[in-house]
């Protein structure tokens, strides 16, 4: 299989972390991409008319994305358990995933606003409007970080690649001594060797 990705990307590094999860990181070939909204990759393009990442090459050629639906196929393919058969389990872990999936839209978002567009054109209001909603998510994963207990599924590898790329693009926002509960949750759960092994230093 082939991953188009970029390191610094939440979202692939989610699908990481779920193949390394599943025993599959071994059988994933990277393939680097350079998306970005203006000058879009038209290598990733010809793949996927997004033009976005992640996106996977099965083993049988079928093109798959985005990190949810690549997710969904991982777990498939390993008869894996980190999306858990339909009941209230399942949907607390898909919920748990769309939570952390809106976070990192919305700080992706503003990163881009932030280092793509010009200057004169960015505009402040919208990208507050952005960080709203990363501080609105963090509050709610405070109030369920400490029912997450040792899970490992879908929905806590998202949270915890949300969180990481706080750390790695917007440290400015110490969003540790607002929230102990996920602060603690994600001390713990940073140090699983599928997080290190994906780990980006911060710049």
């Amino acid at each position: 299989m082939k991953l188009y990705f970029a390191a610094p990307s939440p979202f692939v590094r989610k699908c990481l972390v779920c193949a390394h999860e599943l025993g599959l990181r071994d059988r994933l070939e990277l393939i680097p991409a350079a998306p970005h909204p203006v000058n879009r990759d038209q290598s990733l393009v010809a793949q996927n008319p997004l033009g976005k990442i992640p996106t996977l090459i099965t083993a049988q050629g079928e093109v798959l994305y985005d990190s949810r639906v690549i997710c969904e196929y991982l777990n498939d393919a390993a008869h894996g358990t980190m999306i858990p058969a339909p009941g209230p389990a399942r949907w607390r872990v898909l919920v748990d995933q769309a939570l952390a999936d809106g976070i990192m839209d919305a700080a992706v978002l503003t990163r881009y606003e932030t280092t793509v567009r010009p200057e004169n054109l960015r505009w402040d209001a919208w990208s507050g409007g952005q960080l709203e909603k990363v501080s609105c998510g963090l509050a709610e994963i405070d109030k369920r970080a400490a029912g997450f207990g040792d899970r490992v599924d879908l929905g806590v590898i998202a949270i915890g690649c949300a969180l990481g790329y706080l750390d790695l693009r917007f440290g400015s926002l110490a969003w540790r001594q607002q929230h102990p509960q996920a602060a603690r949750w994600f001390e713990g759960f940073s140090e699983r060797e599928s997080m290190l092994e994906t780990r980006v230093p911060a710049n």
